[in-house]
């Protein structure tokens, strides 16, 4: 006997798996952890036995719901299905599969149309913040075919800005958790920062590489590695994060000069493979390093200081990543007043997954 559990598999910018409704899912915390697990196929390296993509970009989850808060019009809570081992992780965001939060809350019913572009107002419940998703409605339907392109992604489909209201410290208390611009562990000068997304900053040069490597070939630097996991290890504790051992954040971005007229160069760990492009807000916290004087980021970023609002070009493997932020202020006192950016989302194939009635018997 298996249970049929209704869901939407989305690619949301250059993520993808299956969105859920939250009605549809079990509200233990734990059984909800095992039917994803079972129905992901983790944990096996290939998730040969469930959905799920065999990589950390494809072994993703949206559960979509009615607002708990006034100011939202959907819940969205994020969970990354680790492929190998049998953990379901809510510590982060993930910005990627965000883009696919308004399309999937609109075809749904949970928020109507209201013209040719609905805004739809999504209260992400991991960190407790708040972003706009613009949603292409023309005739009231969700359009997915457009002329936005996005790096690693093939094609182009409709554009989805996307404006992040609140989310500096969302994760660590503060934009600076330490409340300095510059640490120091294992010797190594760090920039430890939250907008959106824990991110831990170092310096290319300082673990011997360009920062123009593949991520196969940064993956098999055990030694850089090892150096880079014991700096996650004690950056989590500064950050307020605690004990990180097995979460998925802080990320670890080593930056470098851009190579390809971007404003900087990115290589990030997610936390232990290389990321093969750069997370949302990951890219967001990145960004928001390079216009903070001071920081390991600012040192190589090629940034213009005038103007209020700022637009960074993030260098990373397969291309670049576009931020727009408002900033006020400086150095430590520096206050991001909006960040936004354009992703794309299609929805892929809508029906039922199915797992072991011995795991869940359904709602």
């Amino acid at each position: 006997m298996q249970t049929a559990i209704a869901c939407t598999l989305m690619r949301g910018g250059t993520s993808k798996g299956p969105f859920f409704l939250a009605r549809d899912l079990p509200a233990e915390r734990g059984v909800r952890d095992a039917v994803l697990l079972a129905a992901m196929g983790s944990p096996d390296k290939r998730q040969i036995d469930g959905v799920g993509g065999a990589d950390p970009l494809t072994s993703k989850v949206a559960v979509v719901g009615p607002a708990s808060r006034p100011d939202a019009d959907v819940d969205y809570l994020f969970l990354q299905v680790v492929v190998d081992e049998p953990r379901v992780d809510d510590s982060q965001n993930c910005g990627n599969m965000l883009a696919g939060v308004g399309p999937f809350a609109i075809e749904q019913g949970l928020v109507a149309a209201t013209g040719a572009v609905t805004d739809v107002r999504i209260h992400m419940v991991n960190t407790s913040t708040l972003a706009v998703a613009h949603v292409r409605t023309p005739g009231g339907v969700v359009d997915y075919d457009g002329e936005a392109r996005i790096d690693g992604v093939p094609g182009t489909a409709a554009p989805i800005p996307i404006d992040f209201l609140d989310v500096a410290g969302s994760s660590c208390g503060a934009l600076l958790p330490t409340g300095k611009v510059r640490d120091v562990i294992d010797g190594v000068a760090v920039t430890l920062i939250d907008n959106g997304m824990p991110v831990v900053i170092l310096n290319v040069a300082d673990f011997g590489i360009t920062g123009q490597e593949s991520p196969e070939a940064i993956e098999a630097n055990a030694e850089l590695c090892r150096r880079v996991e014991s700096i996650r290890l004690q950056a989590g504790r500064m950050m307020n994060l605690g004990d990180v051992t097995n979460k998925t954040v802080p990320k670890m971005s080593l930056v470098c000069a851009p190579a390809h007229g971007g404003a900087i160069g990115t290589r990030t760990f997610i936390p232990r493979r290389v990321h093969k492009a750069i997370g949302v807000l990951g890219a967001v916290s990145v960004a928001t390093a390079a216009v903070l004087e001071g920081s390991v980021a600012h040192e190589v970023a090629r940034v213009s200081a005038e103007g209020a609002v700022r637009l960074l070009e993030v260098e990373h493997p397969t291309g670049f990543f576009t931020v727009e932020m408002e900033v006020e202020g400086s150095g430590a006192g520096l206050a991001i007043r909006r960040s936004a950016l354009l992703r794309t989302a299609r929805k892929l194939m809508a029906g039922q997954v199915f797992v072991p009635a011995r795991i869940w018997g359904g709602a």
